[in-house]
């Protein structure tokens, strides 16, 4: 099991290059040109800290459930796949803007069914139903904080970068891998949400891509050549 602080390290480098540039990224920047920034933000970055803390617990119980012995092989396993998977993501890609579109048309689709389900129920009752009849979390819960907290929290599952993490914790110190990835998802995330449209555009998503495959296929190495018992 490594220190808090390498675990903190590689967990923010790793997150860092993972998120930027991706999905959730463009989905934060396009979300807050159309609502408050401040609950964009909240629900944003709300989804991709539980998503980090479930999955560093994740990985912090696999060796508890198969031998640490497999659980590192995997690992190890899964930062040379992940490497060889961005290397050739970047490759292939030739640049962010396409993704960016994807995820506006995306976000655009489901913004017109919202609109269209709203004007259908305003016109069936009265403003009194239909704060009765709201959903239990929408009154508690902003529906912007709702919409974005969903989108990421989704569009994270099952992602690399999640199974990545679940790794990490299971051969690092859980504690630094959820504290390097929450900061690294807190700069990414405000970085995109200050930033909007026009920095989401600007970001070469070959040279991330790229850029995180190479580091990857060195975490790989890494754990490679460290001794299971360290």
């Amino acid at each position: 099991m490594g220190s808090l602080l390498q675990g903190f390290t590689k967990s923010l480098a790793m997150t860092f290059l993972s998120e930027i540039g991706d999905k959730t990224f463009f989905a934060a920047a396009i979300l807050a040109m159309r609502y408050p920034r401040r609950l964009v933000l909240a629900g944003c970055l709300s989804a991709l800290i539980v998503m980090t803390i479930l999955s560093a617990t994740l990985g912090w119980a696999a060796p508890n459930l198969i031998s640490r012995k497999w659980t590192h092989h995997i690992t190890t396993f899964l930062f040379f796949g992940f490497g060889l998977w961005s290397l050739w993501d970047g490759f292939k890609e030739g640049g962010g803007s396409e993704e960016l579109a994807e995820v506006e048309a995306e976000l655009d689709s489901d913004l017109k069914k919202s609109s269209d389900q709203s004007k259908k129920d305003s016109s069936k009752i009265e403003d009194e139903q239909k704060k009765q009849k709201r959903p239990f979390l929408t009154a508690f819960f902003s529906p912007i904080f709702l919409k974005a907290f969903s989108i990421n929290f989704f569009g994270e599952w099952g992602d690399k970068s999640q199974l990545a993490t679940i790794g990490l914790a299971a051969d690092e110190n859980p504690l630094g891998v959820v504290l390097g990835g929450i900061v690294a998802q807190t700069l990414c995330t405000t970085a995109a949400v200050l930033g909007g449209k026009s920095l989401a555009s600007q970001i070469s998503e070959r040279i991330v891509a790229l850029s995180g495959g190479m580091l990857f296929i060195i975490f790989g190495i890494q754990s490679f050549l460290t001794p299971i018992d360290a």
